[in-house]
C-alpha cells in the first residue's frame, strides 16, 4: 500500500513540474533561446570564416521561425485556452525540433553580399547586424526566463 502512494507522490510531482514547465511563455522562451543559441555559434562560425577562400556564410530564416512560432502559440490558445501544453511548433525549411525540443539547423546560404576574387561571399555589416540582433534577443529571452523561474521559485517558497 505505501509503495503505491509513494508512486502516485512522485507521478503527481513529475505532472506538477511537466505542467509548470508547459505552462506560460516558458516553452516559447525556450524554443526561443534554442535557436538563439545555435544561431550564435552559426554566426561566429561565419565571422570567424571571413577571410577563409571559397567559404560561403549561412544564415537561418529567422522571421520564419517566428511566424512558426507565433502559429504555434495560437494553436496552443485554441486547444488549451493558452494557460499550457506544450508547442506544436512545425518545422520550417531552416529549423525543426525532435522529439526532445532538441533544435536542428539546416542553414541556407547567406544571399546579398558580393562575390569577392576569392570566392567569398562575405557581408561584414549584414554578419555584425545579425549578430547584435541575435545578442539582443538571447539576452531579453534569458531575461524573461530569469524572471518566470524567479516567480516559480517565489511561489513554491510561498513567500509574497
Amino acid at each position: 500500500m505505501r509503495r503505491s502512494v509513494a508512486c502516485a507522490l512522485r507521478m503527481d510531482g513529475a505532472m506538477l513540474i511537466q505542467d509548470l514547465a508547459t505552462s506560460g511563455a516558458l516553452p516559447s522562451l525556450t524554443a526561443t533561446l534554442a535557436v538563439a543559441g545555435q544561431r550564435q555559434r552559426m554566426l561566429t562560425h561565419n565571422i570567424a570564416n571571413i577571410d577563409t577562400p571559397d567559404f560561403q556564410p549561412r544564415d537561418l530564416d529567422i522571421p520564419a521561425f517566428r511566424r512558426e512560432l507565433a502559429a504555434a502559440i495560437d494553436r496552443r490558445r485554441e486547444a488549451t485556452g493558452g494557460l499550457g501544453g506544450p508547442l506544436d511548433i512545425r518545422p520550417t525549411r531552416d529549423v525543426s525540433f525532435d522529439e526532445h525540443e532538441r533544435v536542428t539547423f539546416t542553414p541556407r546560404m547567406a544571399s546579398g553580399g558580393v562575390l569577392y576574387h576569392d570566392r567569398n561571399n562575405r557581408d561584414v555589416e549584414r554578419l555584425m547586424q545579425g549578430l547584435a540582433e541575435n545578442s539582443l534577443t538571447f539576452r531579453m529571452t534569458t531575461d524573461l526566463i530569469r524572471r518566470e523561474h524567479d516567480l516559480l521559485r517565489v511561489a513554491i517558497s510561498q513567500r509574497v
